[in-house]
């Protein structure tokens, strides 16, 4: 064997030992594989459920939940997240959102890494306890000036009358008022009817005895002297009589 084929020889030897080197140099990195199971708003996701893993805002992987259907736990996921040529996964955070809901786990991307991961995700986020704000404490100031009248409002509808009220006690008597003007004078009355007549007055004393009348004639001569004097007793009184009767009409005319 000569020195040039020697050589030769050795540099095709060379060749085949650095072409595996080369081969696994320029070889992708094997993917990361994520599995467990998946729930969305603390219920079990059905079979059909989509599962996706985001690196960099950039959905990396998808796949859908088969539990029942593919003889496993309801609810499982599997995928396997593989690292695209001429891009770098290795140390990214990637974040997993179970059908539209986001999981609260996540995970960081490694070659040949991967763990089983159970993913609880919500639909939206929990929404915020608000911390009470006490009130601000109440300043008093001074009054401020009387602000101008506003416009009478509208006259509103009539009350139901309310029932009658109990019966107050009797008042004071008020003071007597001033007489009043004195009325026109009225028409005057008819006559009124004569009065029953009065009763008769006592009798009045006895007027004067009045002259002696002139001597009548002489009577017819009398009969027997008995009968004779009996007569003239009884004409002395009739005279004496008329006497004092035409006496008393004087002196009741004079007092007239």
């Amino acid at each position: 064997m000569t020195k040039a084929t020697l050589l030769a020889l050795m540099a095709v030897m060379a060749m085949v030992l650095a072409l595996p080197a080369m081969v696994l140099a320029q070889a992708p990195p094997r993917p990361a594989v994520f599995g467990g199971s998946a729930t969305l708003d603390g219920v079990t996701a059905t079979d059909g459920t989509t599962v996706t893993a985001t690196i960099d805002g950039v959905v990396a992987a998808t796949t859908t939940v088969c539990g029942v259907a593919c003889d496993q736990t309801a609810g499982n996921y599997a995928f396997s997240i593989a690292q695209p040529p001429g891009s770098s996964y290795a140390g990214k955070e990637i974040t997993f959102k179970v059908g539209t809901g986001t999981a609260a786990q996540k995970a960081t991307w490694t070659a040949d890494g991967g763990d089983i991961l159970n993913l609880n995700a919500v639909t939206g986020p929990p929404p915020a306890t608000a911390t009470p704000v006490p009130p601000p404490a109440h300043v008093v100031g001074p009054a401020g000036p009387a602000g101008p009248a506003g416009p009478a409002g509208v006259v509103g509808a009539s009350g139901v009358p309310g029932p009658a009220g109990t019966k107050g006690d009797k008042g004071d008597t008020g003071a007597k008022g001033d007489a009043g003007a004195a009325g026109t004078a009225g028409v005057a009355g008819s006559d009124g009817a004569d009065g029953a007549a009065g009763a008769g007055g006592p009798v009045g004393a006895s007027g004067l005895a009045g002259s002696a009348g002139s001597a009548g004639s002489a009577g017819a001569a009398g009969e027997a002297a008995t009968g004779g004097g009996m007569m003239s007793i009884i004409a002395l009184i009739v005279a004496v009589v008329a006497l004092v009767a035409a006496g008393g009409g004087i002196v009741m005319g004079g007092r007239r």
